[in-house]
């Protein structure tokens, strides 16, 4: 391997001091690459630059560095002494990987490719930087998880208007050409931040250097900041225009001053500024409409564990790993997005239920359509790829053959009508994906090298010269000895013999004792012992063509491999609506099987107020648990509000809440539900605040953290909302905690009316269950024996008396000096505690229509005293209520 331009030295005149941050110092010596090199830095200061020299990328001064502690390459330096330059480098062959590794580590990257042969060059050659690589602007396979979307989001701030400050969110996946755009508040635009997490978040910066409520607000993503000119009104409607060809912005269902519109022209200046490509397969901009979709916020998204698990952050053990039985990387991004964002249109969800439905009837289809979604690539991405110019050959190759599989997919749907919209797009696509299916085929081999640079990607029969030279240098040897027996034949010279040298190349050589036969049209070429050597034209043609074949070869077949992809651009719209319906078509089946497999049964969607759930099944428990899991029912009827749930750690008072709402969310993408039966009123909100999780680094403590969730319930749930609560009001002092959960319930029942679901061991709380109506108690059944406590894992209607904490411990392993010490304070609190807080009610309080839960004891005894019933008390019974008051 070569590192090109390394001996070159010249000094940078003093008039081009070039001041770098971590490069060289004012007046420092440059040799004319390094000078090139510190230009493009200059120009790219936030990125490192990959500096291709030959055979290698080249990295200096801090990139050097950086690169050598994130890739752990030799950090070496370029020149001596004083001057000495830390250098780092990678082969430029294996890039690949360096470049996954930089971009997994949070860092930038930008390609600075020589743009002319080194041989021919004159001076420094000639480079310009090719790519900008972030994390949300990739393509390539290889960087990406198939079943992963990779957004780029942008957030920006608009006016503020009567109806307040709107945050626009706009986001795209460069990879899919998926945008999309919406604006409300800024808690909203959180709450889809938090569902999305997109790799990449662009902001305007922030001139004053200070970051604001907005920047405070996206701590915890990886933010770019970007020059505000891209973010306004005026630049949204040129990029509009310029990448959809529309003059307002009102056809994608925007106003023009929607501040999702600024977010929009922000990704797609920053898209032109790193891809140097056109980005037209960028679909139509599309409204998101957070009305269409049961929203839920980040804590809910987190602690429901939709997607990854809140212990280890990785897929293996959410609801998404177990219901996930899709063939295809589209049909598991598109089954992801379905769990993001569950529908409320009840005709909808009923919609994809009958085609589930149809598949779940229809074994043999089923089976069928599964095994020929194996034959499915990822076209969606394939397509992405083919726009921006960065397919490669095996890209094509798995295209041809999948769009050729598409006709035997379609008639292995049989007579299937459950997903009649599917089938009616797969069926209009056939002639197109038999065209283009034979087309891409018929250009490139079926199982094509990872790279143009060596040849042989494309198919024999496309194209006659490409043959002709792949002849030349396949048929060399034998066109040579057919055309020594040619001549020998016609000049009589029978020991003549055609060869070949490095120096002289090929040539006729006959000795001197046939001299004379030697044709007149032959030229001498060279004279040697005992011998002459010739050429002919024919032999001369022969050479130009045979040395130069293998390399004229490959360059005609990059030029035939851009013919193939500039076929496929006007294709990409209709690649992508194929894409759209595999996807939707894998989904559908994968939610079929699963409900076979696992025997989940279609639940009814309703648009009322009810949730009544027999038999229901945690679903990701439920794999792990087998047999072992406990089903248990829900019922909550048009005037149901508040269901208590109270029992002992352990018991499943956790797992019970939030099988419940994850039940709800798969009835509202379509899903069949682990339950015996199940009708399901459709929610518009979904909320959970389950865990104990503190934000130290904003300077919030656990406490805060369950509040702030709470706040956002309690001011954002609505009577349709499904609120699903745990050990509220734990974070601090009890009777603090105690408070606060009996005002939170009784807000809910009372003022919300939401259907919701509360685990809590304040079982002073289950006296709501008396005094309002639409609220229920229930509780975990256990067993007691020899002193041991067996939970049953069974919901059953009443409220517990006790939490059966000490149990547990001993469970836990606490020491048995522990717990025996802990069983005695706990005989001596409860002698001087009251086990249920008195309650009654004030005037004030019965005009607001809420309890008293805590009142003044002295108070009580007068009351006691003025009522008719102390006249029947003897004076032991008054003096043992007296005293019981005044505890």
């Amino acid at each position: 391997m070569t590192r090109q331009d390394s001996t070159v030295s010249e000094g940078l005149p003093a008039d081009n001091k070039v001041p770098l941050a971590g490069g060289p110092a004012a007046g420092a010596q440059l040799t004319p690459a390094m000078r090139q090199y510190v230009q493009f830095k200059q120009q790219y200061p936030q990125y490192v630059l990959f500096f291709r020299m030959g055979d290698f990328y080249e990295m200096f001064w801090d990139d050097a560095i950086l690169c050598s502690r994130v890739l752990g390459v030799a950090l070496t330096a370029r020149s001596k002494g004083e001057n000495a330059i830390p250098m780092a480098g990678v082969p430029f062959h294996a890039v690949e990987g360096y470049l996954r590794r930089m971009l997994a580590a949070g860092h930038k990257v930008a390609l600075c490719e020589q743009t002319e042969d080194a041989a021919l060059a004159k001076g420094v050659v000639k480079r310009e930087v090719t790519r900008l690589l972030t994390p949300g602007t990739l393509t390539d396979e290889s960087y990406l998880d198939g079943r992963s979307d990779n957004y780029l989001a942008a957030v920006s701030e608009g006016m503020t208007s009567q109806s307040g400050q709107r945050t626009g969110l706009a986001w795209v996946d460069l990879s899919t050409g998926a945008c999309l755009g919406m604006s409300g508040t800024r808690q909203e635009v959180l709450d889809e931040l938090s569902r999305l997490r997109p790799v990449e978040t662009l902001v305007a910066e922030d001139v004053t250097g200070a970051p604001g409520p907005l920047r405070q607000a996206l701590r915890g993503y990886a933010v770019t900041q970007r020059p505000g000119w891209q973010f306004t009104a005026h630049q949204a409607q040129q990029e509009v225009r310029k990448q959809w060809g529309a003059d307002r912005a009102a056809g994608f269902g925007f106003e023009q001053d929607d501040p999702a519109l600024h977010g929009v022209a922000g990704i797609l200046a920053y898209l032109q500024e790193t891809q140097k490509v056109s980005v037209s397969h960028i679909q139509g901009l599309r409204r998101h409409r957070i009305e269409q979709y049961l929203l839920m916020d980040g804590g809910t998204w987190r602690s429901l564990e939709v997607d990854r698990t809140v212990r280890s952050g990785g897929t293996d053990g959410s609801l998404l790993s177990v219901v996930d039985k899709t063939r295809t990387a589209m049909g598991g991004r598109m089954l992801r997005n379905w769990l993001r964002y569950p529908l409320t249109d009840v005709e909808h969800i009923r919609s994809r239920q009958a085609a589930v439905a149809a598949l779940v009837g229809s074994a043999d289809v089923l089976k069928g359509l599964l095994a020929a979604l194996d034959t499915v690539c990822d076209i969606e991405r394939i397509a992405g790829r083919v726009a921006v110019g960065r397919c490669v050959p095996r890209d094509l190759a798995a295209l041809g053959r999948c769009l050729l599989a598409v006709p035997e997919l379609v008639a292995a749907a049989g007579r299937w009508l459950g997903a009649a919209d599917v089938l009616s797009e797969l069926i209009e696509a056939e002639e197109f994906c038999k065209r283009v299916g034979a087309h891409v085929s018929g250009a490139v081999v079926a199982d094509p090298p990872a790279h143009l640079r060596e040849g042989g990607v494309i198919a024999t029969g496309f194209d006659a010269e490409l043959d002709r030279l792949r002849r030349i240098g396949a048929e060399s040897q034998k066109w040579l000895a057919d055309y020594q027996g040619q001549l020998a034949a016609k000049s009589g010279i029978t020991t003549l013999k055609v060869a070949f040298n490095r120096v002289f190349g090929y040539y006729i050589e006959v000795t001197d004792t046939h001299r004379a036969k030697v044709p007149v049209e032959w030229t001498r070429k060279q004279t040697v012992r005992n011998a002459e050597r010739y050429i002919t034209p024919e032999l001369k043609k022969f050479e130009e063509e045979a040395l130069t074949a293998s390399e004229r070869g490959i360059a005609l077949e990059q030029h035939l491999f851009e013919q193939v992809r500039q076929y496929l651009l006007p294709q990409i719209g209709q690649l992508q609506e194929l894409a759209g319906a595999l996807a939707r078509l894998d989904v559908l089946c994968g939610l079929a099987a699963l409900a076979i497999e696992r025997r989940y049964i279609r639940p009814t969607v309703v648009p009322d107020r009810v949730l009544d759930v027999v038999g229901g099944k945690h679903p990701v428990l439920e794999v792990q648990l087998g047999t072992r899991f406990v089903p248990n029912d829900v019922h909550f009827s048009e005037g149901d509000r508040l269901q208590l749930i109270t029992g002992p750690n352990m018991a499943g008072k956790s797992t019970f809440i939030r099988q419940v709402a994850l039940i709800v969310l798969l009835a509202q993408i379509g899903s069949f539900v682990p339950a015996t039966s199940a009708t399901i009123g459709v929610a518009d909100r979904l909320f959970t605040r389950i865990g104990a999780n503190d934000e130290l680094h904003e300077g919030q403590s656990t406490f805060m953290v369950e509040m702030t969730e709470t706040a956002n319930i309690l001011n954002n749930a609505t009577d349709r909302s499904l609120v699903v609560l745990d050990e509220i009001g734990r974070g601090t002092s009890t009777l603090d905690g105690l408070s606060l959960a009996w005002a939170i319930s009784e807000h809910l029942a009372g003022t919300v009316a939401c259907r919701a679901l509360m685990a809590t061991h304040y079982h002073e709380l289950t006296e709501l269950g008396r005094r309002f109506t639409g609220v229920k108690n229930l509780n975990v059944a256990v067993r007691e024996w020899q002193d041991q406590v067996v939970f049953l894992h069974q919901i059953v209607e009443g409220a517990a008396d006790r939490s059966y904490g000490i149990h547990v411990a001993r469970l836990a392993g606490v020491p048995l000096v522990v717990l025996e010490r802990g069983r005695q304070l706990l005989g001596e609190l409860s002698v001087q505690h009251t086990a249920r807080p008195r309650i009654s009610r004030s005037k004030r309080a019965e005009d607001s229509g809420q309890m008293e839960l805590f009142v003044d004891p002295v108070t009580e005894v007068r009351r006691l005293l003025k009522s008719p019933d102390a006249d029947g008390l003897s004076p032991e019974q008054l003096l043992a209520t007296i005293r019981q008051l005044l505890q």
